[in-house]
């Protein structure tokens, strides 16, 4: 994908992929509430793409978020989607590339509710992030369904100071952790960093892989997991749709059972004998 036609027509297909699911899923009984997509979903996460940011990556209100807002009025789900967002002049971020990686959020009345800039570029395997993109420098957090949620992105993860701040600050109760982990020699350590920001934080956390050969394998975790509350595995590389469930109460039942945030001291800047 090198040009802004090739991600247009790719924008329809995925589209066209999630209606028919909500056709099929999407009922009074069993109501979706939000679609959740990867990192940079608009785009093929690839050198030969970020060459081509100039015309590929996209404002705030740009292609990806017309053909997902439309959506979202149709089907009346809220919309969480990547793109390379083209930063306005005057839009804080660090680093010398005008261009973000990004997720938004669109409600279901089609309207763009928030975005978050990626914070942490991964430069390491597969991804060469600092040669194209720059850094973000605020959070987001936003309410569904009395649910407090917060997207992050793919290495974020890897930084135990930023979900703790979201979960226990802002009173996220669920983490879009939306990735673009490709399979190189950091694959494998992805997952254990997932479980334990979701166990240390007792929080739901969907993370979220694009899909195909080189790809795959998200996971959603609850607010505590063993043998009586696994976690939900997707795909190994398949591209999939699961429905997933988040409840409050479930999170208030493992902090209650699980006193681990109650016991946590304000600071651990002690000192040293």
């Amino acid at each position: 994908m090198t040009t802004s036609t090739q991600r247009d027509l790719h924008l329809q297909s995925t589209a066209s992929l999630i209606t028919a699911q909500l056709n099929n899923t999407n009922t009074a009984d069993q109501p979706i509430d939000i679609v959740v997509l990867p990192e940079l979903s608009s785009l093929d996460y690839a050198a030969a793409t970020f060459e081509q940011l100039a015309t590929m990556a996209e404002p705030l209100n740009g292609p990806s978020f017309q053909c997902f807002s439309k959506l979202a009025q149709q089907h009346k789900v809220a919309v969480v989607f990547g793109f390379a967002c083209a930063l306005q002049p005057d839009e804080p971020h660090y680093g010398a590339h005008p261009y973000t990686i990004c997720q938004a959020v669109i409600d279901a009345d089609g309207k763009l509710i928030g975005h978050y800039h990626k914070l942490h570029l991964a430069h390491f395997g597969a991804s060469s992030e600092k040669d194209y993109f720059s850094r973000g420098q605020q959070l987001c957090i936003f309410n569904l369904k009395g649910i407090t949620i917060a997207p992050i992105i793919c290495y974020d993860i890897r930084f135990p100071e930023l979900c703790r701040r979201l979960t226990q600050h802002h009173g996220a109760q669920l983490l879009l952790h939306c990735g673009a982990y490709a399979r190189d020699a950091s694959f494998d350590s992805w997952h254990q960093f997932v479980v334990t920001r979701a166990l240390e934080n007792q929080t739901y956390l969907l993370s979220l892989n694009r899909a195909g050969k080189q790809f795959g394998a998200s996971l959603f975790c609850p607010p505590w997991t063993d043998t009586k509350h696994p976690v939900t595995h997707f795909a190994e590389h398949d591209a999939q749709f699961q429905i997933l469930q988040v409840q409050s109460q479930v999170i208030e039942q493992a902090r209650a059972q699980y006193s681990l945030l109650n016991d946590a001291l304000d600071h651990y800047d002690l000192p040293l004998t």
